[in-house]
């Protein structure tokens, strides 16, 4: 395996993938069984490498007090926070039935695991891969646990500091190396001033051997192109059919529309950046040949007559002689005559374009008559 590659339900994640574009739908499926598969269907379609659901064990993830706490906000579905997170949740059978849909589809499908019970079960349901959430980076027991099970890890790192991150790392490396490292942060939406993606570039160099991910919390689509030109190559964009559905994360979550873009632009970004070697295009040959110039005489010539600097100029189009080889062309004696306006060529001095030395050095290039 390359330094720096995490291989996903058969898809390679490195520097030279394309972006492995993750929907997160978490709770956005309202409970609803059939609304999630629908958010299958549409990340399918809008070209998502992967959809990602949030498993939690209640019972076992909360104290009693903050499972029986009071919930209030516009976003419940029960009384208490604990009831209202079991009305979201799915059980085994149907995560079972979820993951056989995403594969009859053509999507890959794994969740985060907020607790060591809900870890076993997808586990054991053969989950792809595993999210950690960011709440999750200094849970190192829990970490290790997953990190045991071989998958591919890809661990957000919102509210966490440089050493909180390279603590996990140092525990979970010997265990496994399949790791991405997720700049992330947790302010749902943040403001674009507490994004700091530069971080991706730091965790690059910190991490030579984990691929980087940017979990995008923002509105919009720009900031995870941005996050890709730094050398993300997972991208977690929240997802959802409808942003006025309810739910704390529907507001700045994209739809349909805005994923398709997202992924569109990814796409483009990778081809775009081509491989830094410049050259020329077929398609630049007609435009350059209406911008460019040549070199051309200024007036009537004759065989034996010696080229001075105002013998000669650059016009337009841009399809013999280029302008740098003016020098080669001063004080040379031609051998054929020449009209006004003709391009000059190399058998006017009996010579060829092999004899001339390329430069470009405007401080020794003569002067040359205005056109």
């Amino acid at each position: 395996m390359k330094t720096r590659e995490i291989v996903v339900d058969g898809i390679t994640i490195n520097d030279e993938s394309d972006t492995y574009v993750i929907a997160e739908i978490g709770q956005n499926h309202e409970g609803d069984l059939e609304k999630c598969k629908a958010l299958f269907d549409a990340a399918k379609q809008c070209g998502a490498s992967a959809v990602k659901l949030q498993k939690r064990d209640n019972r076992s993830l909360y104290t009693r007090d903050m499972y029986d706490e009071p919930y209030n906000s516009g976003n419940a579905y029960a009384s208490s926070y604990g009831l209202h997170r079991e009305f979201l949740e799915f059980d085994r059978d149907q995560y079972v039935e979820l993951l056989n849909y995403a594969k009859d589809i053509g999507i890959t499908m794994f969740s985060t695991a907020w607790d060591i019970p809900s870890a076993n079960l997808l586990n054991e349901i053969g989950m792809p891969a595993f999210k950690i959430a960011s709440g999750d980076l200094r849970t190192i027991p829990l970490i290790k646990h997953i990190a045991k099970f071989g998958k591919p890890l890809f661990i957000s790192t919102g509210g966490g500091t440089m050493a909180d991150i390279k603590r996990m790392y140092e525990a979970i490396s010997p265990l496994n190396n399949q790791i991405c490292i997720m700049q992330c942060t947790s302010g749902y939406p943040p403001s674009f001033e507490e994004l700091n993606i530069s971080v991706i570039d730091t965790f690059r160099r910190t991490f030579p051997d984990a691929v980087i991910g940017f979990s995008s919390h923002d509105n919009g689509i720009a900031m995870a192109l941005v996050g890709y030109m730094l050398g993300a190559r997972v991208v977690e964009k929240h997802f959802t059919l409808n942003r006025a559905w309810k739910g704390t994360d529907q507001a700045f979550s994209l739809e349909a529309s805005g994923m398709r873009r997202l992924v569109r632009d990814l796409d483009r970004a990778h081809i775009a950046l081509g491989d830094g070697i410049k050259r020329t295009y077929p398609s630049e040959q007609a435009p350059l040949r209406k911008m460019g110039k040549m070199l051309v005489a200024t007036r009537e010539l004759d065989v034996g007559d010696v080229l001075s600097p105002k013998d000669v100029t650059f016009k337009s189009p841009g399809e013999g002689v280029a302008p740098y080889h003016l020098d080669f062309f001063i004080g040379k004696t031609l051998k054929h005559p020449i009209g006004l306006d003709d391009p000059l060529t190399f058998e006017l001095i009996g010579a060829s374009e092999a004899d001339t030395r390329e430069r470009i050095d405007t401080h020794k290039q003569p002067d040359v008559a205005a056109a």
